[in-house]
């Protein structure tokens, strides 16, 4: 059962989010943290955290679109692999390593953010390479396990 709180949010607090929002955050968790949640911007503050949400979403996919790039460019040009592509593979994969580890759930979006941004993923591919965009995959070739393995390089 979610408890119901009357909010007298001050009008200073609420001020405080439009004009520095810096000290909304410090004074809206001073309030929190003594107890005083009446007086929390608690509407901004579920907002803000909806955000967080959103955003660690999407620092997911953009590491998932890069690190699914430079392994099409791996496979499909391995004539031209490079120390910069290696690094930038085991950098994604340790991005999206340290996002699983903070927050577990985000491991359930995995499968959906590689189907949604394999289309990016394979044009930039393209794009960098030269190559035709059908010279690669209409879908993914790889397995979650092999993007997330730090061993798993492409013939």
């Amino acid at each position: 059962m979610a408890l119901a709180f009357k909010t007298v949010v001050t009008p200073a607090v609420v001020a405080f989010y439009e004009s520095d929002y810096y000290l909304w955050l410090i004074e809206n968790a001073n309030l929190l943290r003594t107890g005083r949640v009446s007086e929390a911007d608690l509407d901004r503050i579920a907002e803000e955290l909806e955000d967080m949400g959103r955003s660690e979403r999407r620092a997911l996919a953009s590491h998932i679109s890069v690190l699914v790039s430079h392994l099409l460019k791996w496979q499909f040009q391995s004539s031209h692999c490079s120390s910069s592509w290696r690094g930038s593979i085991q950098n994604a994969r340790s991005s999206i390593q340290d996002l699983l580890e903070e927050s577990p759930s985000l491991r359930n979006q995995l499968a959906p953010l590689v189907v949604s941004k394999y289309p990016n993923a394979r044009f930039n591919a393209a794009n960098e390479t030269n190559l035709p965009e059908s010279t690669f995959p209409d879908d993914c070739p790889y397995r979650l396990e092999d993007l997330l393995n730090f061993d798993f390089w492409p013939d």
